[in-house]
C-alpha cells in the first residue's frame, strides 16, 4: 500500500468514525430528551389527578383548556348518539375490541366534547357488527378526567369516515360533523355500565426503556471512539515508534 493510499484510507476511516460517533451521540441525546418529555407527562398526570374536580361551567370558562389535562371533571349534557364512533383494534385486559367515543353536548352550551366512554368486545365472526352499547337519552352526568384525543394507530389508507374507524382525528371530525368540538376529550371513569368496560390501563411512560436505549447508543459511541483510537492512532503512530530499534 502506497503512502498516498494509506493516508487516504486513514482520513476516510477518520471521517466514518466521526460520523458514527456523532450519529450515536445524537441518538442517545434524543432518547434522553424523550425520557424527559415522558417524565414531564407523568408529572402533569399526577398534578392533574390531585387537583379539584371541575364542572361544566368551569370547563367552558377555561381559556387555556389544554392546561387542564388529566384533571378530574364532572360534566352534564346530552349524548349525540348518532355521532358515536367505534375505534377498532383497541385493547383492554389483553383483549381486542373497540374504544367507544360519543360526543357530549354540554349543558346550556353549543360546545361539544368527545367522551371516551369505554371499551367493548368486538364480534370476530362479523367484523362489521357493532357491540350493543346503551346510550341514555336526555340529560346525563359524566365523570372522568380530561384527556388528549385517542392515540393513533398505523393505518394504510387515509382518514376514515365510517362508524368503525382505525383512528379519529379531532380537527377532521370537527369539519366532518360541524360540531363545536373542544380541543380535549374526557376519559370516562367508573364501574362498568352501558355495555362498556372502563378498566383503563395506567399511563406507562416507559422512561426506563428510553434510558436503556440511551445507554446503548452512548456505549456504541464510546466503542467506536475506542476502536478508532486503538487501530488508527495507537497502532498506526504510537506502537511503531516503540518497536523501532535504537540507532
Amino acid at each position: 500500500m502506497t503512502a498516498r493510499s494509506s493516508l487516504l484510507r486513514f482520513w476516510l476511516l477518520s471521517l466514518c468514525a466521526l460520523i458514527g460517533i456523532g450519529v450515536t451521540l445524537s441518538l442517545g441525546r434524543w432518547q434522553l430528551s424523550r425520557a424527559a418529555q415522558k417524565e414531564e407527562l407523568q408529572r402533569q398526570i399526577h398534578q392533574g389527578k390531585i387537583r379539584e374536580t371541575i364542572d361544566t361551567r368551569e370547563l367552558l370558562a377555561t381559556k387555556n383548556i389544554a392546561s387542564e389535562l388529566y384533571r378530574p371533571v364532572t360534566l352534564r349534557g346530552t349524548w349525540l348518539a348518532h355521532r358515536t364512533v367505534f375505534l377498532d383494534n383497541r385493547e383492554m385486559d389483553e383483549k381486542a375490541g373497540f374504544f367507544v367515543i360519543t360526543p357530549l353536548q354540554l349543558e346550556h352550551s353549543e360546545a361539544v366534547i368527545l367522551v371516551q366512554r369505554g371499551w367493548a368486545l368486538r364480534n370476530f365472526l362479523d367484523r362489521t357488527a357493532l357491540p350493543r352499547v346503551d346510550t341514555p337519552a336526555g340529560p346525563v352526568q359524566v365523570s372522568g378526567r380530561i384527556a388528549p384525543p385517542p392515540s393513533k394507530l398505523f393505518e394504510f389508507k387515509g382518514a376514515d369516515t365510517g362508524v368503525i374507524r382505525q383512528n379519529l382525528d379531532l380537527p377532521q371530525f370537527r369539519i366532518e360533523t360541524g360540531l363545536r368540538l373542544l380541543d380535549v376529550t374526557v376519559l370516562q371513569t367508573g364501574a362498568p355500565s352501558e355495555g362498556l368496560q372502563r378498566n383503563w390501563p395506567p399511563v406507562n411512560s416507559g422512561v426506563e426503556t428510553n434510558y436503556g436505549y440511551a445507554f446503548q447508543w452512548f456505549s456504541l459511541s464510546g466503542l467506536i471512539a475506542i476502536l478508532y483510537v486503538w487501530f488508527q492512532i495507537v497502532r498506526r503512530f504510537i506502537a511503531p515508534t516503540r518497536r523501532r530499534p535504537p540507532v
